[in-house]
């Protein structure tokens, strides 16, 4: 078959196999076709192999970034650009190394590295400062929550892991049957097939069927205020969102409600963090909380502390473009208030890249200026914290995770929230800037993943759909519209049990790291096998 038509199919595979509208089914032959024409293309003789090699994955990649991560484009089209066509080329530069590993080894060896390659790239891809995991494998199940109950052992990298075993019997299968077309071969890959998919989903119900948990009841209001990021939200006063927040909730609040949950930003006028406790805001929302002695408020805010002491700069201070002794912290931040009076703040720590971050500042900045923190509507970079933070209720029984939107799609990264005690996930997001597009049902869907790996139940505030209740079984109970302006009531069970997953994290993706770097000293330093 024709090796541009083979990487054709497996970018529509990938990209048919997508959440929130595929069938991750797909998944497991997806690569097929690629790894296909690598191998046609490795035994021919034609010139520049390599080039042509990084060509038709590069041709895959696109087709599955463009058609599932397209919707970046109504934030910024430049920023949408760079991630569809910079992961692309990433993901065909790990199909270039594994060609040339594959020149040098056996097939088993090659496809083992090719496995262990692709996982470390899933890893790479959470921690460093260009990081965009949207397309890790392991995500694709996430409207399938009954097939990966297991992700509580696992987390994600279980399911990558997964799709690569199929893909690479399904694979060497083909290999066998081109090579000798036996009945025989179809019926034993028919069966491996059956029991490799099989077995794990039917784990996964069983422990779906028979999982439950004891907890304190929490009753949540997570609040939907449907307010325009590019029209409204950055023209109206933090008094303004402070009225709109208590009429909200006063649709909704009883006196048995423990947290009242506003998204992200939702008080937007940055307000100078050393004068927040003494300020007029704080009044309001005091005076509020007063009325109502149980609940908690948990809202999303933006500071700034500006300062001249030198000694006080941190690694993503700013520094005043206007006075060149002035240095300013940016935050996009979560708080809560109670009747104690006093305010717990958490500073959001996994950033989008290019609106909230500069990465690898030293380096790009001498080249490019500012160009990339110009980008979607910000024009300072935010600054971090190193601990994940956890809200206590004012009676002690409650311990929210603030998780502020591009945060939860880290596992890992949540994990640490319930390693610091949190027996309850809170997720404040903003996902109006995608308008009615897949951006805004892929990251909903994806916290459900986050649920089954802490085995906590969820509160989801978005400024604009969907917010949502989600039990530690991934299960969506109660959910808002996107576009629909409202609060939604609802119902959480605490947990202090810890998942293996919690305990260990991405262990699946450090023993690829560890593998991967034994596969590559002996497979580019001992003689070529022939």
């Amino acid at each position: 078959m024709n090796r541009t038509l083979l990487a054709i199919i497996s970018g529509i595979i990938l990209a048919l196999a997508w959440p929130t509208y595929g069938f991750p089914l797909l998944l497991f032959a997806a690569f097929v076709p690629l790894l296909l024409a690598e191998q046609q293309l490795r035994l021919s003789d034609v010139k520049r192999k390599g080039l042509k090699i990084f060509g038709l994955s590069y041709l895959t990649f696109v087709i599955w970034n463009l058609t599932t991560t397209s919707w970046l484009r109504f934030a910024d089209i430049f920023g949408a650009s760079f991630a569809v066509f910079v992961n692309s080329a990433l993901m065909a530069l790990l199909f270039l190394i594994y060609h040339k590993y594959a020149k040098r080894q056996s097939q088993n060896r090659a496809l083992l590295f090719l496995v262990v390659l692709w996982i470390s790239f899933e890893k790479l891809h959470l921690g460093w400062e260009f990081s965009w995991p949207w397309l890790n494998l392991g995500n694709a199940f996430s409207e399938y929550i009954t097939w990966i109950q297991w992700y509580e052992y696992t987390g994600t990298f279980g399911g990558t892991l997964w799709v690569w075993i199929l893909n690479v019997l399904v694979f060497k299968s083909v290999f066998s049957y081109q090579k000798e077309p036996s009945q025989s071969v179809i019926k034993s890959t028919l069966l491996k097939c059956a029991v490799l998919i099989g077995f794990p989903i039917a784990i996964s119900l069983v422990i779906y069927n028979t999982y439950s948990h004891d907890g304190d009841p929490v009753d949540v209001i997570a609040l939907q205020p449907n307010i325009d990021p590019y029209s409204e939200k950055y023209n109206m006063t933090n008094i303004k969102f402070t009225e709109l927040l208590v009429e909200l909730s006063n649709t909704k609040i009883t006196d048995s409600t423990d947290f009242i949950i506003a998204p992200e930003t939702f008080l937007a006028e940055s307000t100078r963090l050393p004068q927040f406790k003494n300020s007029l805001l704080k009044n309001r929302l005091d005076r509020y909380v007063s009325q109502h002695p149980n609940v908690n408020l948990l809202t999303g805010i933006s500071f700034i502390d500006v300062f001249k002491d030198k000694s006080k700069i941190k690694k993503e201070t700013n520094q005043s473009k206007h006075n060149s002794g002035i240095y300013y912290d940016d935050y996009n931040s979560a708080i809560l208030i109670n009747a104690s009076g006093s305010v717990q703040q958490y500073n959001k720590s996994k950033l989008v890249v290019g609106i909230e971050n500069f990465p690898y500042q030293d380096i790009l900045k001498p080249i490019i200026g500012d160009a990339m923190i110009d980008l979607g509507g910000t024009v300072a970079m935010k600054t971090t914290q190193e601990n994940r933070g956890v809200f206590t209720s004012s009676n002690l029984k409650f311990k929210a995770a603030p998780i502020i939107c591009y945060e939860s799609v880290y596992g890992e990264f949540v994990a640490g929230y319930v390693r610091n005690e949190a027996n309850f996930l809170a997720i404040i997001t903003n996902d109006a800037w995608w308008n009615e597009t897949q951006g805004h049902k892929q990251h909903l869907s994806y916290a459900r993943l986050r649920a089954i790996e802490t085995r906590r139940d969820i509160a989801r505030s978005a400024n604009t759909g969907i917010s949502a209740i989600i039990n530690a079984k991934g299960e969506i109970t109660k959910q808002l519209a996107y576009g629909e302006k409202g609060a939604l009531s609802g119902q959480l069970t605490t947990n202090d049990k810890i998942t293996f997953y919690v305990m260990a994290g991405d262990y699946i993706a450090r023993i690829s790291l560890f593998v991967l770097l034994f596969l590559f000293l002996i497979g580019f330093f001992r003689r070529p096998r022939h």
